[in-house]
């Protein structure tokens, strides 16, 4: 193991967190606010990155060097990063600040607070603007910044990106990350734009807008963006969100005039068809039912489904109708989409549209395999072939979700709290969505969970964002052995 490379990684990742740190300084001090929360987390971050990021390494490295990296960083993150909340006197305990903050660098969305709008400006950009920084990946914009990390930077890029199936655009990777990150501001300041000329106030669009490309969630109001009762903001939001949901690598083959590639997409085309089936039937569904939305019209009507579908099918969390008083036939859909979750390669949570489409595929192969031994049977996804380790990694990564899920469901438990709630919090953790049903629902948090319970989905949410295997790599011991 290359402890000094991986320290001065580290050290280097902090000393751009400090720098980022700023915006919400200026914020803060542009509102008149103190800005001592942001001052101490920064001194102590430099106190502890210089040191760490002069150090003199060898340049052996190794793909487990880059999980360790990975992991390593994102628990920082969220350690250091929980402090200027901590310091703002705003949150009962550390355990509180530390949920709110992983909350935000995975971009989940769950929160303790039970009133938003009480916090200072600066807190709640900084709250927002985390969010946006997890989105992409902390590890990747520091890449964009290292031109020289050659090699290990593709390990990084490898253990931090999501999904199945990992990409490169160039042959160099951080010539990569640039590009995922000019893609990235593009969509950001585009939606910016957006919402400030249909009215909304210019912070509340920044805010909003880091929440809705990094499929975040964080708002400033209570009741989310259903506090602005806007049909138009509702619109914008809805079509950044879906823009967020579908991989990036996309837009790289747009602007390449490789439409036929993107078209071609048996993911995208899959995410497509769950999107417009799920909002066909909850409507449906509502109508059935006369809940008291329809009684506004099948226009409005389509108006709340539809976001709600597409602000849970891509993990972003936000809402504008309390679903948790929907028919159980619309809340159970609702829970399969936060479960299959976005695209890879996106910014959104869950499982993925990727993996779904590789598991029902291998298992019609093997059906196949059963009834014709002698038949040569493989899978594919966008017409090319998957080859075996990667449908070995796909069944394995389920089978570690679901003992995760069974494991925290136990822990969350003691709490004692409904069946749903427990269930819900956890999917809702792990699957980086924020809101799940009944107490946890988009009208309710995560404040009367036990400190136990908080530090448990916190780690649900780290295990969910960099999608398990970094995380568990860290914890095993064999990682740690000179072999």
């Amino acid at each position: 193991m290359n402890y000094q490379l991986i320290l001065r990684m580290v050290g280097r990742t902090l000393l751009l967190k400090s720098a980022c740190l700023l915006l919400p300084l200026f914020t803060a001090l542009y509102y008149g606010e103190t800005i001592l929360p942001f001052l101490y987390t920064i001194a102590i971050i430099l106190v502890v990155a210089i040191p760490l990021s002069v150090l003199k390494s060898n340049s052996q490295f190794f793909a487990k060097e880059g999980f360790v990296i990975v992991a390593s960083i994102w628990v920082l993150f969220c350690l250091f990063g929980s402090l200027p909340l901590y310091f703002s006197g705003h949150f009962n305990s550390y355990v509180d600040c530390l949920f709110e903050i992983t909350s935000g660098f995975t971009t989940t969305g769950a929160s303790i607070l039970t009133d938003i709008e009480a916090l200072p400006r600066g807190i709640l950009l900084w709250r927002s603007f985390s969010s946006w920084l997890g989105g992409m990946g902390v590890l990747i914009l520091t890449l964009a910044f290292l031109p020289n990390a050659g090699k290990r930077a593709h390990n990084i890029m490898q253990a931090e990106s999501p999904g199945p199936v990992k990409n490169k655009f160039v042959p160099k990777t951080s010539s990569s990350s640039k590009i995922l990150y000019s893609i990235y501001v593009i969509l950001t300041v585009a939606e910016i734009v957006a919402l400030c000329i249909a009215g909304m106030p210019a912070y509340d669009s920044i805010v909003h807008s880091f929440a809705t490309i990094c499929t975040g969630g964080f708002s400033i109001k209570n009741t989310s963006i259903g506090a602005y009762n806007s049909a138009t903001f509702d619109t914008i939001i809805s079509i950044f969100i879906v823009l967020s949901a579908i991989n990036f690598s996309y837009y790289f083959l747009l602007v390449t005039k490789r439409v036929r590639s993107v078209l071609s997409s048996d993911e995208l085309r899959t995410f497509i068809g769950i999107l417009f089936v799920s909002i066909t039937l909850i409507t449906i569904n509502l109508f059935v039912s006369s809940h008291d939305i329809t009684q506004q019209g099948l226009g409005t009507t389509l108006r709340y489904v539809s976001f709600q579908v597409f602000s849970i099918a891509s993990t972003t969390g936000f809402s504008t109708a309390d679903f948790n008083l929907w028919p159980q036939f619309s809340r159970i859909l609702l829970l399969i989409l936060m479960v299959i979750g976005g695209c890879a390669g996106s910014t959104a949570g869950g499982i993925k549209v990727s993996r779904f489409l590789l598991l029902s595929r291998s298992i019609s192969r093997d059906l196949k395999k059963l009834s014709h031994p002698r038949s040569l049977k493989v899978v594919k996804l966008d017409g090319k072939v998957v080859d075996d380790p990667t449908i070995e990694r796909v069944l394995v990564f389920f089978a570690c979700h679901a003992t995760i899920l069974a494991i925290t469901c136990l822990i969350v438990s003691l709490d004692n709290f409904s069946f749903t709630t427990t269930v819900t919090a956890v999917f809702a953790s792990i699957g980086n969505i924020g809101p799940g049903l009944d107490l946890v629902g988009p009208m309710g948090n995560y404040a009367t969970f036990s400190d136990l319970s908080k530090i448990a989905l916190s780690l649900c949410m780290l295990i969910g964002r960099l999608e398990i295997f970094p995380i568990l790599i860290l914890f095993m011991p064999s990682t740690w052995r000179n072999s």
